[in-house]
C-alpha cells in the first residue's frame, strides 16, 4: 500500500495517538498530511511543538466541507483519528463531531473529489459497554450496564442475570455484543458501523480499531475529562490525591501510545485486515487503584488515591480486550505498563510546572449528574 501513495491523511494528527502515528509514518517513508482543529480543551496553548515539521499541517474542522476536500486532495490512505471524547455533558457535540465528521469523509469520497484506497478508523473499547464475563454456573455471557440502583448501594460487581452469582471478567472478543450507553461510546459505535458500511458501498477497504485505554507522552495535560494517566499525574504532581471512582478495583486494558501507532500502521499495510474490526490492547488487566499507586511511586510521592465511593453514570466495571485476532495477523503490543508509565512520567516532568484542571471539572460533572456522590438520592 505504501509505494503508490502520494499523501496519507491523519485526522486528529496533533493529538496523542495522531502525532505518534505521524512520526511513525514519516519514519517509514510516507508523505503525511495532518488535519486537526486544535480543540482548545485539549490544546489550550494552540499548536503543540511536537507536530512533525515534515508533515503538511492543516488547521481546520473535519465537518467543514471545503477544508476536508482540500485535505483529501491527492490522498491514498486515511487514518481517521479525530474525535471528541471523554465524560462530559456535551451530548450533541459527541454526535456532531464523531458521527457527522465521519460521514463527511465518505461524502467527499463519494463525490469523486479524491482517490482514497483504504481507511483506518479509530473506534474504542467503549463500544462494548461492559466487558465479557463468565458465570461459574451458567458459563460465558454478556451483561448490560449495571443498574443505577445497584451502584447507589455500592454493589460494584455485576451479577449473573440468570442465577444471581457474581461474575468473573474474561477477555472481550470482537464478537461480543455492544451494550454501550454514554454519548461518547454511542457516537463511536455508530461512527464505526457507518464507516464499515460506507466502505463496503464504495468498495474502499475500511478497518475499525477498538483501542484500549491509550496513554503516553503528549497526552493532554489540560483536558480534565479524558486521559486518566494525565489526570492522575497532574493531581499527584500538585501534591493532591488522584480521585478514584467506585472502590478502585475496576479493571482496564491500558496500552502505550507507541504500540497503538504501530498497530494502526500495521492495519493499514496488511491486506488481510480490510473490512475487519480489531481490538488493540495488551490483554492484561490493571485496576485503577493500582494505576494511581504506580504513578505516585514513579513520581516519588507518598500519596494514596482518594476513594470516596462515588461513581460515574455509564462507566463499566471491567473490560479486558482480547487481542488474539490482531495477534494472529502478526501484531502484538510490546510495552509493559511500568515502562510506558515511566516514559510518560519523564515526558510530563519535562513540561515544567503543570496545573491540575480536575477539581473544577469534577464539580461540573456532579452538577450535571454524571458523577453520583455518597449522598446522591
Amino acid at each position: 500500500m505504501k509505494a503508490d501513495r502520494k499523501y496519507t491523511l491523519v485526522t486528529g494528527g496533533a493529538g496523542l495517538m495522531g502525532s505518534h502515528l505521524v512520526d511513525l509514518l514519516i519514519e517509514q517513508g510516507y508523505s503525511v498530511r495532518i488535519l486537526d482543529n486544535l480543540e482548545p480543551e485539549t490544546h489550550l496553548q494552540g499548536k503543540p511543538p511536537w507536530i512533525n515539521s515534515k508533515a503538511h499541517f492543516i488547521q481546520g474542522d473535519i465537518r467543514d466541507e471545503s477544508v476536508l476536500s482540500r485535505a483529501l486532495q491527492g490522498v491514498r490512505g486515511v487514518f481517521h483519528l479525530a474525535a471528541f471524547g471523554g465524560f462530559t455533558p456535551e451530548t450533541s457535540k459527541y454526535v456532531d463531531v464523531n458521527v457527522n465528521g465521519t460521514a463527511r469523509i465518505f461524502e467527499s469520497i463519494a463525490q469523486g473529489k479524491c482517490e482514497v484506497q483504504k481507511i483506518v478508523i479509530a473506534s474504542s473499547q467503549g463500544v462494548y459497554g461492559e466487558g465479557a464475563y463468565r458465570c461459574k454456573k451458567d458459563g460465558p455471557l454478556a451483561t448490560p450496564l449495571r443498574p443505577l440502583e445497584q451502584l447507589k448501594r455500592k454493589q460494584w460487581d455485576p451479577f449473573c442475570p440468570r442465577c444471581g452469582n457474581q461474575l468473573e471478567p474474561v477477555p472481550t472478543p470482537e464478537e461480543k455484543s455492544r451494550e454501550c450507553e454514554t454519548p461518547y461510546t454511542l457516537s463511536k459505535e455508530f461512527s464505526e458501523r457507518l464507516a464499515l458500511a460506507q466502505g463496503r458501498r464504495l468498495g474502499i477497504p475500511v478497518v475499525a480499531l477498538r483501542y484500549g485505554v491509550t496513554y503516553g507522552p503528549r497526552q493532554s495535560i489540560f483536558n480534565p475529562y479524558t486521559g486518566v494517566v494525565s489526570i492522575f499525574s497532574t493531581r499527584i504532581l500538585n501534591d493532591l490525591p488522584p480521585v478514584v471512582y467506585e472502590d478502585g478495583e475496576q479493571t482496564r486494558d491500558f496500552i502505550y501510545v507507541g504500540d497503538v501507532a504501530k498497530a494502526t500502521l500495521f492495519a493499514m499495510e496488511n491486506a488481510l485486515a480490510s473490512f475487519e474490526v480489531f481490538n488493540v490492547g495488551t490483554g492484561k488487566p490493571t485496576t485503577v487503584a493500582r494505576l494511581a499507586k504506580t504513578l505516585a511511586s514513579i513520581y516519588g510521592k507518598k500519596i494514596e488515591p482518594k476513594i470516596p465511593g462515588e461513581f460515574r453514570w455509564g462507566d463499566v466495571r471491567h473490560i479486558l480486550l482480547d487481542p488474539g485476532k490482531l495477534n494472529r495477523l502478526g501484531f502484538r503490543a510490546q510495552t509493559s505498563l511500568e515502562e510506558g508509565l515511566s516514559l510518560f512520567a519523564k515526558w510530563i516532568q519535562g513540561q515544567g510546572s503543570v496545573k491540575q484542571y480536575f477539581t473544577e471539572a469534577y464539580e461540573k460533572l456532579k452538577k450535571h449528574r454524571l458523577i453520583y456522590t455518597q449522598d446522591e438520592k
